[in-house]
């Protein structure tokens, strides 16, 4: 995985969450999300956070399938 790829990724499929990300690229969250901060702060990403259904804010859910990436 190099960061022309995540960045082609997440082109095509306009938005992801970090899970199906570092899950399509069979890598480690944490792995994804220092490539995929590069883009943000180039300005060519953002990340957001979903609310968990919930709404408790109990953090219990796994934050790989709340944190949401898009392409800008």
């Amino acid at each position: 995985m190099i960061l022309s790829e995540v960045r082609d990724y997440l082109r095509e499929r306009g938005q992801a969450t970090l899970g199906d990300i570092a899950l399509h690229f069979d890598s480690d969250p944490e792995a994804v999300r220092g490539m995929l901060e590069v883009w943000v702060r180039k300005g060519k990403a953002e990340r957001s956070t979903l609310m968990p259904a919930c709404g408790s804010g109990c953090n219990k859910c796994d934050v790989a399938s709340t944190e949401i990436y898009r392409w800008r």
